[in-house]
């Protein structure tokens, strides 16, 4: 399936949307659909259809399906990836517009970081409220749930563009309008993940 300018503005919002959730589960779902011929990908992107690349995601999403799982490691992957989903949002975005001129270009990349930002904050501060439960069940469900969706939104993406980029939209201003929530779920994403590799001082072992 070839985009016409809009329809591809509106997968880069969706999948931008998805990255921010779950980064590998986006690129393998792209990679796939691509060879599925359900999708052409633009020559700067056939990178993402390459079967290592497929692979090595595939690898890292079944990681990140049980690590983002555990409660307390979830806050030590989650914080890493922020450095890792926003970039790699950023990139799609700038080589999905490769026939666009570089201003264009580098529009396209912030618009892409800042709905993977989005994304990856709303996640964050949705998970920051479940977390705590001393039931495992909850951040379990929330976490498949999240994988799902960005596996969904991207498969739904390449068939209904424009509705896909809709529901991002959407969720993108929901999390902007809790944006006090996830700012300080971020700051406790990063200092829960802090807490995780201090060292325990010698006095914790002691008994009264």
């Amino acid at each position: 399936m070839h985009f016409s300018g809009t329809e591809l503005a509106a997968l880069i919002v969706a999948t931008s949307f998805a990255a921010g959730l779950n980064v590998y589960a986006t690129l393998a779902t792209l990679g796939l659909l691509s060879h599925a011929g359900v999708i052409v990908l633009p020559s700067s992107l056939h990178l993402v259809s390459d079967w290592w690349v497929i692979g090595v995601s595939l690898a890292l999403f079944a990681v990140e399906f049980f690590a983002d799982k555990v409660p307390a490691f979830d806050l030590v992957w989650n914080a890493l990836h922020t450095f890792i989903r926003i970039p790699i949002a950023a990139l799609l975005a700038f080589g999905a517009t490769s026939q666009l001129s570089p201003p264009m270009q580098l529009l396209a990349a912030v618009a892409g970081a800042g709905i993977a930002f989005a994304a990856h904050g709303g996640k964050t501060a949705v998970r920051a409220a479940i977390t705590p439960s001393p039931e495992p069940v909850s951040n379990i469900a929330l976490s498949a749930s999240e994988d799902v969706l960005a596996i969904f939104l991207t498969w739904f993406a390449t068939r209904h563009p424009f509705i896909s980029a809709a529901i991002a939209l959407v969720l993108v201003v929901l999390i902007v309008l809790a944006i006090r929530w996830v700012a300080r779920a971020l700051r406790n994403l990063f200092r829960g993940a802090e807490r995780t590799f201090e060292p325990r001082s010698p006095e914790t072992h002691l008994t009264s």
